[in-house]
Protein backbone atom coordinates (compact mmCIF):
# COMPACT_ATOMS: atom_id res chain seq x y z
CA UNK A 1 0.00 0.00 0.00
CA UNK A 2 1.05 3.13 -0.64
CA UNK A 3 0.00 7.16 -0.41
CA UNK A 4 -0.16 9.61 -2.66
CA UNK A 5 0.82 13.03 -1.61
CA UNK A 6 -0.59 15.71 -3.75
CA UNK A 7 1.54 19.23 -3.12
CA UNK A 8 -0.24 22.48 -4.84
CA UNK A 9 2.20 25.61 -5.13
CA UNK A 10 1.64 28.58 -7.13
CA UNK A 11 2.92 31.55 -7.56
CA UNK A 12 1.46 35.15 -7.25
CA UNK A 13 2.38 38.61 -7.30
CA UNK A 14 0.35 41.32 -4.70
CA UNK A 15 1.08 44.80 -3.71
CA UNK A 16 0.45 45.33 -0.13
CA UNK A 17 -0.75 49.49 0.13
CA UNK A 18 1.04 51.59 3.20
CA UNK A 19 -1.88 52.59 4.88
CA UNK A 20 -2.54 54.83 7.66
CA UNK A 21 -2.17 52.57 10.90
CA UNK A 22 -6.04 53.87 11.82
CA UNK A 23 -7.24 52.90 8.33
CA UNK A 24 -5.36 49.39 8.45
CA UNK A 25 -6.81 48.73 11.85
CA UNK A 26 -10.28 49.68 10.59
CA UNK A 27 -9.73 47.30 7.50
CA UNK A 28 -8.26 44.60 9.59
CA UNK A 29 -11.40 44.65 12.22
CA UNK A 30 -13.62 44.25 9.67
CA UNK A 31 -12.23 41.64 8.07
CA UNK A 32 -11.46 39.74 10.86
CA UNK A 33 -15.19 39.78 11.64
CA UNK A 34 -16.23 39.00 7.37
CA UNK A 35 -13.40 37.87 5.71
CA UNK A 36 -12.28 33.98 5.98
CA UNK A 37 -8.52 34.56 4.69
CA UNK A 38 -8.19 37.62 7.36
CA UNK A 39 -5.49 35.06 8.91
CA UNK A 40 -3.66 33.93 6.21
CA UNK A 41 -2.70 36.95 4.27
CA UNK A 42 -2.31 40.81 4.66
CA UNK A 43 -4.79 43.57 2.50
CA UNK A 44 -3.53 43.87 -0.79
CA UNK A 45 -4.54 44.15 -4.59
CA UNK A 46 -3.37 40.79 -6.87
CA UNK A 47 -1.51 41.47 -9.95
CA UNK A 48 -1.00 38.04 -11.06
CA UNK A 49 -3.39 35.46 -9.72
CA UNK A 50 -1.63 32.03 -9.09
CA UNK A 51 0.23 30.56 -11.60
CA UNK A 52 0.89 26.73 -11.86
CA UNK A 53 2.22 25.99 -15.18
CA UNK A 54 5.77 28.28 -14.83
CA UNK A 55 8.81 27.23 -13.19
CA UNK A 56 9.87 29.88 -10.02
CA UNK A 57 13.15 31.08 -11.77
CA UNK A 58 11.51 32.04 -15.03
CA UNK A 59 8.05 33.25 -12.92
CA UNK A 60 10.82 35.72 -11.14
CA UNK A 61 12.68 36.83 -13.38
CA UNK A 62 10.01 37.54 -15.90
CA UNK A 63 8.29 39.77 -12.89
CA UNK A 64 11.31 41.46 -12.44
CA UNK A 65 12.21 42.32 -15.93
CA UNK A 66 8.20 43.72 -16.04
CA UNK A 67 8.38 45.99 -12.86
CA UNK A 68 11.84 47.79 -13.90
CA UNK A 69 9.92 50.93 -15.11
CA UNK A 70 6.69 50.82 -13.05
CA UNK A 71 6.60 54.03 -10.18
CA UNK A 72 5.16 54.11 -7.14
CA UNK A 73 1.58 55.57 -7.23
CA UNK A 74 -1.43 56.57 -4.73
CA UNK A 75 -4.58 54.99 -4.08
CA UNK A 76 -7.71 56.44 -2.78
CA UNK A 77 -10.38 53.80 -1.71
CA UNK A 78 -13.81 55.14 -1.37
CA UNK A 79 -16.15 52.38 -2.33
CA UNK A 80 -17.30 49.23 -1.85
CA UNK A 81 -18.53 46.80 -3.70
CA UNK A 82 -19.52 42.82 -4.42
CA UNK A 83 -18.48 40.33 -6.93
CA UNK A 84 -19.72 36.58 -7.35
CA UNK A 85 -16.42 34.51 -7.63
CA UNK A 86 -15.58 32.23 -10.58
CA UNK A 87 -17.06 28.91 -8.62
CA UNK A 88 -20.56 31.00 -7.83
CA UNK A 89 -20.63 29.69 -4.50
CA UNK A 90 -18.88 32.92 -2.56
CA UNK A 91 -19.87 36.79 -2.82
CA UNK A 92 -16.77 38.93 -2.16
CA UNK A 93 -17.06 42.29 -0.42
CA UNK A 94 -14.22 44.81 -1.99
CA UNK A 95 -12.60 47.80 -1.75
CA UNK A 96 -12.55 49.59 -4.85
CA UNK A 97 -9.75 52.41 -5.83
CA UNK A 98 -11.04 55.84 -7.84
CA UNK A 99 -7.30 56.95 -7.07
CA UNK A 100 -4.73 54.06 -8.83
CA UNK A 101 -6.82 52.73 -10.46
CA UNK A 102 -5.38 52.71 -14.02
CA UNK A 103 -2.48 52.12 -12.22
CA UNK A 104 -2.95 48.94 -11.04
CA UNK A 105 -5.18 47.70 -14.21
CA UNK A 106 -1.61 48.77 -16.06
CA UNK A 107 0.72 47.04 -14.10
CA UNK A 108 -1.88 43.59 -14.21
CA UNK A 109 -1.84 43.84 -17.78
CA UNK A 110 1.89 44.48 -18.34
CA UNK A 111 2.51 41.28 -16.21
CA UNK A 112 0.67 39.27 -18.28
CA UNK A 113 2.16 40.39 -21.55
CA UNK A 114 4.78 37.67 -22.88
CA UNK A 115 5.69 34.75 -20.73
CA UNK A 116 2.84 35.08 -18.35
CA UNK A 117 -0.02 35.51 -21.50
CA UNK A 118 -1.25 32.05 -21.36
CA UNK A 119 -2.21 32.41 -17.90
CA UNK A 120 -4.34 35.56 -18.28
CA UNK A 121 -8.01 34.26 -17.30
CA UNK A 122 -10.53 36.09 -20.07
CA UNK A 123 -13.41 34.25 -18.23
CA UNK A 124 -13.59 36.56 -15.51
CA UNK A 125 -13.06 40.77 -15.34
CA UNK A 126 -9.87 41.58 -13.30
CA UNK A 127 -11.25 44.48 -11.16
CA UNK A 128 -8.67 45.93 -8.84
CA UNK A 129 -9.58 45.48 -5.13
CA UNK A 130 -8.62 44.79 -1.80
CA UNK A 131 -10.68 41.82 -0.20
CA UNK A 132 -12.50 42.64 3.09
CA UNK A 133 -15.27 39.80 3.34
CA UNK A 134 -17.11 36.82 1.82
CA UNK A 135 -20.27 35.44 2.43
CA UNK A 136 -22.25 32.27 1.17
CA UNK A 137 -25.29 35.10 1.22
CA UNK A 138 -25.64 37.86 -1.38
CA UNK A 139 -28.24 39.58 0.82
CA UNK A 140 -25.14 39.32 3.50
CA UNK A 141 -22.56 40.80 1.23
CA UNK A 142 -24.96 43.40 0.04
CA UNK A 143 -26.29 44.62 3.40
CA UNK A 144 -22.72 44.86 4.44
CA UNK A 145 -21.46 46.80 1.43
CA UNK A 146 -24.25 49.52 1.71
CA UNK A 147 -23.12 50.20 5.26
CA UNK A 148 -19.54 50.93 4.50
CA UNK A 149 -20.94 52.85 1.56
CA UNK A 150 -23.55 54.82 3.41
CA UNK A 151 -21.32 55.43 6.29
CA UNK A 152 -18.66 56.47 3.78
CA UNK A 153 -14.85 55.18 3.52
CA UNK A 154 -12.05 57.22 2.31
CA UNK A 155 -9.01 55.37 2.68
CA UNK A 156 -5.64 57.01 0.71
CA UNK A 157 -2.51 55.10 0.96
CA UNK A 158 0.41 54.38 -1.31
CA UNK A 159 1.72 51.23 -3.08
CA UNK A 160 5.72 51.46 -3.41
CA UNK A 161 6.51 48.35 -3.81
CA UNK A 162 5.20 44.24 -4.93
CA UNK A 163 5.52 40.95 -3.51
CA UNK A 164 6.28 37.78 -5.27
CA UNK A 165 4.68 35.14 -3.42
CA UNK A 166 4.74 31.51 -3.09
CA UNK A 167 1.76 29.50 -2.07
CA UNK A 168 2.38 25.90 -1.18
CA UNK A 169 0.33 23.57 1.12
CA UNK A 170 -2.03 26.15 2.10
CA UNK A 171 0.84 28.85 3.37
CA UNK A 172 2.27 31.79 1.72
CA UNK A 173 5.60 33.49 1.85
CA UNK A 174 7.22 36.05 0.12
CA UNK A 175 10.26 35.34 -2.40
CA UNK A 176 11.05 38.12 -3.52
CA UNK A 177 10.07 42.38 -2.76
CA UNK A 178 10.46 44.43 -5.57
CA UNK A 179 10.68 48.56 -4.68
CA UNK A 180 9.11 50.52 -7.11
CA UNK A 181 10.72 53.53 -8.95
CA UNK A 182 10.56 56.54 -7.10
Amino acid sequence: MFFVILIYMAFLVIARPEFQQADLDWIQDYRQQNDRQFSFVDPHFTLVFATQDVDKDSFVNEVRQKLIDIAAFEIDLNAATINQDDSGKYFHEFLVPDAGNSDIIKIHDQLYAGFLAPNLRYDIDFIPHISIGDSESVDTSKRRVDQINAKGVSIHASVSSVDIIEYANGAISVIEKIQLSA
